[in-house]
């Protein structure tokens, strides 16, 4: 057995006691992005990873989506685990028909391994561009495994910041698959929903159909913390424009926050102040991460 890995000095463990959510959730809804980490003794955390965070197993996350009312997950790999989707394969095949996954995947994998992840009930690979979690990877080893994974019929996850976006546009219209957009696209939301970098967001959605993006992590994103009403203004106004291409998540364990230890009955009672509607949170909790994971 491995050596346990100690977590960073200054990583905020996950919250001990979420409160129960007032929101309930329709039936069937999904969790479309969380994570798991470890246990390190039996996955290690990849050598290259930029923090240590601590244990978050699958048994975890799986009480937690109970608890909170959720039916599914969407398991997203992590940078903290590299390119070794060791533990989200694992909790894939825990979790049989009630998970899908996002991995991250070497330009090297065989075709055996990517189908191997197929039926272990990965749907997507993540392209992550945030600099601060990750060392820079040459955009046409991404084009590459995209066209690659194009023939499963995956889709890739993007995560960049706001300010990242006009450089991004070009490598994004490349791109073979339905992409779905982390959080947002990660706005600073001291600008408001009309500063221009949120709008050259929107315009990317409305001039390109195969975009998604999840409505997620207010905690990341929020200045005024908890409950979050700064955030609100932005999930709402692209729930109401694009209701047919956009997930949620709670982020769960919330992978280098800094800030506070988010509360994730807080975070699943932000859902029906961005998708006022229970049409509409039918649409993000259930019709969309149906249709992009398991259809």
């Amino acid at each position: 057995m491995a050596e346990k890995q100690i977590m960073d000095d200054d990583y905020l463990p996950f919250h001990p006691n979420p409160s129960k959510p007032k929101f309930v959730a329709p039936a069937g809804a999904v969790d479309a992005h969380c994570h798991v980490f470890g246990p390190s003794e039996v996955f290690p955390y990849a050598p290259e990873r930029k923090y240590t965070p601590c244990d978050a197993p699958k048994e975890k996350l799986f009480e937690l989506r109970d608890y909170l009312g959720f039916e599914r997950n969407v398991i997203v790999q992590a940078s903290c685990h590299g390119r070794n989707n060791d533990a989200l394969v694992d909790a894939l095949k825990s979790a049989g028909d009630l998970a899908r996954g996002v991995a991250v995947v070497s330009p090297d994998i065989s075709d055996d391994e990517l189908k191997a992840m197929d039926e272990a009930g990965v749907r997507a690979v993540r392209f992550n561009f945030v600099k601060r979690l990750v060392d820079a990877t040459p955009k046409e080893v991404f084009l590459g495994i995209a066209e690659r994974i194009a023939k499963l019929g995956w889709h890739i996850v993007v995560y960049f910041e706001a300010p990242d976006l006009e450089e991004l546009t070009p490598f994004l219209k490349q791109l073979p698959t339905t992409i779905v957009v982390d959080h947002m696209g990660r706005p600073d939301v001291t600008k408001g929903v009309d500063h221009p970098d949120f709008q050259r967001f929107i315009a990317l959605m409305d001039e390109n159909p195969n975009i998604w993006t999840k409505v997620s992590c207010p905690e990341r994103l929020t200045v005024d913390g908890p409950p979050y009403d700064d955030v609100i203004e932005f999930g709402k106004t692209l729930v109401a424009r694009f209701p047919d291409r956009v997930l949620w998540g709670t982020d769960w364990p919330h992978p280098n926050m800094k800030s506070h230890v988010p509360d994730e009955g807080i975070l699943v009672d932000v859902v029906p102040r961005i998708a006022p509607t229970p049409e509409l949170q039918q649409q993000l909790l259930v019709t969309n991460p149906m249709k992009l994971y398991w259809d």
